[in-house]
């Protein structure tokens, strides 16, 4: 994989829901989190499927790769349409398995899906951090950490999943240097995952830097981030909780795309768009059903940085 891709994955794992709802156990400390009680849980479920079937279609018509699984409802997994804070994966073949704070996300983790990637990937080894849930130290894969895989920092807003223990672990096995920060939004409460208030691609990166709380490590990040040449970015509180600070950057043959929500999309500037469109096609996608569960395309992606088998 070549640094114009390392931050930007050509394939991604995403699960096609068949019992969507909100989750009312990580309701508390998701702001994000909404219901409509418009809507039968069926017909609720029903959308997020049709959802994340168009959403994984359009990808592939963009010339991503997408490894598509079925969540069959055996389990309470309300919110496994987001694999992407189980496990994360890395070049020299690396995986990481998260420990998760709810006890419904932990029944998301799944063999099938780690021995796929063995299968078509060359995957070297699997660290399994999930042993950390009998401390109560969890650390959300990619959403509890932004991971810049060109500068190797991994960006924290500390929250109840983030833990500054399992997140030194990770640093020190995948070569990262951990940046955590406080956050707080408007009402002074705490964001509970990075992805919702930062994207860092390539060549930019969004970034909400009103909920960093502390001013001195706000510069610092944006200092960081600047470092690697790239354009920043600011998003407003209100641009934040239109997700548009949880897209993700992928390569689509020789070019990158931005993977955004339409909701998303529609919140940001003419001038903003102007900036990724330097270097990324923007791409969107209708996930409204998805957004009520408190996350949105970034959420719904686990990026492949893994080499495949040929």
């Amino acid at each position: 994989m070549t640094s114009k891709f390392i931050q930007a994955p050509a394939a991604v794992v995403m699960i096609r829901p068949h019992r969507f709802l909100s989750n009312p156990e990580t309701a508390f400390d998701n702001a994000f989190q909404k219901t409509d009680g418009s809507l039968s849980p069926r017909e609720i479920a029903k959308a997020a499927y049709e959802e994340v079937t168009a959403a994984a279609a359009r990808l592939e018509a963009e010339g991503v790769r997408v490894h598509i699984f079925e969540d069959r409802g055996e389990k309470e997994t309300p919110d496994s349409v987001f694999p992407n804070n189980w496990f994360s994966t890395h070049p020299g073949g690396h995986v990481a398995i998260y420990p998760m704070y709810s006890p419904s996300r932990r029944r998301e983790r799944r063999h099938d899906i780690i021995e796929m990637l063995k299968a078509e990937y060359r995957v070297q080894d699997v660290i399994d951090y999930s042993c950390l849930e009998f401390d109560d130290l969890f650390l959300e894969g990619t959403g509890a950490m932004v991971l810049d895989h060109l500068a190797r920092v991994a960006y924290t807003a500390r929250s109840n999943r983030a833990d500054p223990i399992p997140l030194e672990r990770f640093c020190t096995h995948f070569n990262f240097e951990p940046m955590a920060f406080d956050t707080a939004d408007e009402k002074g409460k705490s964001i509970y995952h990075t992805n919702v208030m930062m994207c860092v691609a390539t060549d930019f990166a969004m970034v909400g830097f009103d909920i960093i709380s502390n001013p001195a490590r706000r510069e610092e990040i944006r200092t960081r981030i600047a470092e690697m040449g790239r354009n920043v970015i600011s998003l407003s509180n209100h641009q934040i909780g239109e997700f548009a600070g949880n897209a993700i950057e992928l390569s689509a043959g020789s070019q990158r795309i931005l993977a955004i929500s339409d909701r998303a999309a529609a919140s940001l500037t003419i001038q903003q768009k102007a900036i990724i469109e330097e270097s990324a096609r923007i791409v969107e996608l209708s996930v409204p059903t998805i957004e009520m569960a408190g996350g949105s395309v970034r959420c719904m992606l686990a990026g492949i940085h893994l080499a495949r088998r040929y």
